[in-house]
């Protein structure tokens, strides 16, 4: 699969501590697993979560789901051993907490080779590093943190979520100057499918390649909102095809539908079918 086009629609929490829910994990139908060790586990149960899991790892049985192992904060007694247990696992990333500048994602690197790194976007500090850390070398997806952010934001919840959307922009540009993937935040709600419907598609309209998730009932929404819809295949298809008459005629530009096609509609059309590929592949079709 290009690792460019990988898709993250579905980017689900598991708590680390909890048997039941590592093993369901295997048959949902989600694009990404983070196996939590932080904010799901209480202090007492770390040490045993953080074996389950490494011991759970190893027996595999996760398919094609990318597997994401979120360790506790740089500022608790357990990360580095969190992250030493990982060290050489069946992992396609560590996650870090509450990730403050290009210092905290190096203080991870160092202990970890090799591995992919993801950054929790969740405090201010975070959000206006975003650049700094989107540059590390070993960085390749923001999580967006919008529990944590509220809070420290000392903002309001609000449905259209107004009061965050600077700080989701400014991750989201920070993201893809760097060539990484991006992923918006939780729906707290999770009975509520027309709200998670509808900021699901906030968050793919702004750019967003998926949706963290905190239950698997939200799966299926959020696969929908993240992936390219028959009609977007279809105009992609019909582009590419104008474009390349166009060109064969001597002309840079051709029309789809009463509307200019250029270049830059191409390179779009292209990334359409080839995340609407690596979806089928993942899916087994």
């Amino acid at each position: 699969m290009d690792h460019a086009a990988r898709p993250y629609r579905s980017v689900l929490y598991i708590p680390g501590s909890k048997d039941r829910a590592l093993d369901k994990a295997r048959t949902l139908a989600v694009d990404a697993i983070i196996f939590d060790l932080e904010d799901a586990v209480t202090p007492d149960e770390k040490a045993n979560a953080r074996t389950l899991l490494a011991a759970t790892l190893k027996e595999g049985g996760y398919g094609p789901r990318a597997k994401v192992v979120r360790i506790n904060g740089l500022d608790s007694d357990w990360w580095r051993e969190d992250v030493a247990a990982f060290v050489g696992a069946d992992i396609d990333a560590i996650l870090i907490p509450k990730v403050g500048s290009a210092a905290d994602v190096q203080a991870v690197a160092d202990l970890i080779p090799d591995v992919p790194l993801w950054a929790m976007m969740e405090t201010p500090q975070g959000v206006l590093n975003a650049a700094e850390i989107a540059a590390h070398p070993r960085m390749t997806c923001f999580i967006m943190g919008t529990n944590d952010l509220v809070k420290e934001l000392k903002c309001r919840t609000r449905a259209d979520r107004m009061p965050l959307l600077a700080s989701l922009q400014m991750c989201l540009v920070a993201a893809r100057a760097n060539g990484i993937a991006a992923v918006d935040g939780v729906y707290n709600a999770f009975k509520d499918e027309d709200g998670l419907r509808v900021e699901c598609e906030q968050g793919r309209d702004m750019g967003f390649d998926g949706k963290t998730l905190i239950h698997p009932a939200q799966v299926a929404i959020a696969n929908a909102a993240f992936a390219p819809t028959q009609a977007e295949i279809e105009l992609a298809h019909r582009q590419i095809e104008a474009f390349d008459a166009a060109e064969a005629a001597g002309q840079g530009v051709a029309v789809v539908d009463g509307k200019i096609v250029e270049n830059l509609h191409i390179v779009t059309a292209r990334e359409t079918l080839a995340k609407a590929a690596a979806i089928a592949e993942l899916e087994g079709k």
